[in-house]
């Protein structure tokens, strides 16, 4: 006999939000893992004891091809996901139709794996501004539908 499951985990929304969300998040852990490799690649380590550990203080460097990976792709991802989990779990809690909030939540998440590759792969513009903007449509769409529930008790 199965253990009774939580409320949530009954929600057929929540429940889709929950395994793009974790896509994401992983997402975002494989890019972190591609930074490190491109730090050691590189030889540009952002602290002086990783440096020394890898060859010497003139490896406590800048490199752009880190940077890219870490300051920019890495950024961007912590700028737009977080919002997204606000958003989805708030969105999740509204009742949505499910094959809508899985769109919703599909858009999003393709969007920016597109936008990640796009970053790192350094491919053609306007690739990577077309996947940012497709992936914050779902986003806007969430974060009006939140505001008009939550109209009347504000």
């Amino acid at each position: 006999r199965a253990a009774p499951s939580p409320k949530m985990m009954e929600n057929k929304v929540f429940m889709s939000f929950t395994f793009y969300s974790t896509i994401l998040i992983l997402k975002m852990y494989v890019v972190a893992i591609i930074t490190g490799q491109v730090r050691l690649r590189k030889k540009a380590f952002a602290n002086p004891e990783d440096a020394l550990r890898n060859g010497g203080l003139q490896y406590y460097r800048e490199d752009p091809d880190v940077e890219r990976c870490r300051r920019r792709a890495h950024r961007n991802d912590m700028e737009n996901i977080f919002p997204f989990l606000f958003l989805g779990a708030v969105y999740s809690l509204l009742d949505p139709s499910p094959a809508v909030a899985r769109i919703h939540f599909f858009i999003f998440c393709v969007g920016r794996i597109v936008h990640t590759i796009a970053y790192l792969l350094q491919l053609k513009a306007p690739t990577r501004s077309v996947a940012y903007s497709v992936a914050q449509l779902p986003c806007f769409s969430m974060a009006l539908q939140i505001l008009l529930a939550a109209t009347p008790y504000w």
